[in-house]
């Protein structure tokens, strides 16, 4: 069982991650093994919903839901490259096994899946990155392109969310098998930012280039968790301008992949750094782990 934990948890480790403050809070003596599997729950709901709409037209199963509500702005991509389609099913049915793995390990002890907004949200979401009010909005099931960047906010904060939370578990066995989910994450996330860089020069119908874009959204996801009014950094862009390269895997001096505690990842995924509900979960996450005002 406790493998089981852990594998299920990975998931949500890749949405996770600064790793001191993040250690702080999970390893408090109020928050288990359990809190944060339904914590990573959460957030690989969000995942599973958006890549299972985009590749198959539907949302995951009511079973693997936990009876909970229906996405809103589920749709089918419009995909026109196949072998992105192919890679972008074996994605979706990985984020659905991740769903699948941490319902079977909490069993009764899981939370439902919360609502999540993966329709409008994206196009706040591009808005407040590029601070202007895109025309037509931007929709991530509009185009391969367009799909990538939308499935760029997502895996790049799941791998610092399991950064962040990966020393959080008291079972060691619990936090191997989370390691192993993050890997997953971390793959995923390595071959959108290898597609998005392929297409870096695609001028889009916005008048900004691909990378721009990319780049933008980095910045807007360290905005929003704190970390650039504290002079930090754990986000980058496909496209590091003082070095005049790309970047593939964003990581600190050391080449260590960034981390993010709760709170941040919230902030992320809530679309504002007070943490109100909002933005990808209209109503907050489910369980324990919640924002809080210090950055825990």
């Amino acid at each position: 069982m406790k493998i089981v934990y852990a594998l299920a948890f990975v998931g949500l480790l890749a949405i996770l991650s600064p790793a001191a403050d993040a250690r702080r809070l999970l390893q408090s003596s109020s928050i288990t093994d359990a809190d944060i599997l339904n914590f990573a729950l959460n957030l690989e709901c969000l995942e599973a919903q958006y890549y299972s709409c985009a590749v198959y037209g539907h949302s995951i199963s009511d079973e693997l839901t936990g009876n909970g509500p229906q996405p809103i702005g589920c749709q089918q991509a419009n995909f026109t490259n196949d072998d992105l389609y192919s890679i972008a099913m074996d994605v979706a049915n990985n984020e659905i096994a991740h769903v699948n793995y941490l319902r079977t390990a909490l069993g009764n002890n899981s939370v439902q899946c919360p609502l999540v907004n993966i329709g409008d949200a994206f196009s706040a979401a591009a808005d407040a990155a590029l601070n202007t009010t895109l025309s037509p909005p931007f929709v991530p099931y509009t185009n391969d392109l367009y799909f990538l960047t939308g499935a760029f906010i997502f895996e790049d904060l799941g791998v610092t969310a399991y950064k962040g939370a990966l020393t959080s578990f008291q079972s060691s066995d619990i936090m191997l098998a989370a390691a192993g989910i993050m890997a997953v994450e971390a793959y995923h996330a390595g071959y959108i930012r290898t597609a998005l860089i392929q297409n870096g020069d695609v001028v889009t119908p916005y008048g900004a280039n691909v990378t721009t874009i990319i780049n933008a959204i980095s910045m807007a996801r360290e905005s929003l968790d704190g970390s650039a009014a504290m002079d930090m950094t754990d986000d980058e862009g496909i496209f590091n301008s003082t070095a005049g390269d790309y970047t593939l895997a964003p990581v600190d001096s050391n080449a260590v992949a960034f981390s993010r505690t709760p709170s941040q990842v919230l902030a992320v995924a809530y679309l504002n750094a007070a943490g109100t509900a909002g933005g990808f979960f209209p109503n907050g996450v489910n369980g324990k782990v919640q924002f809080t005002s210090t950055g825990m």
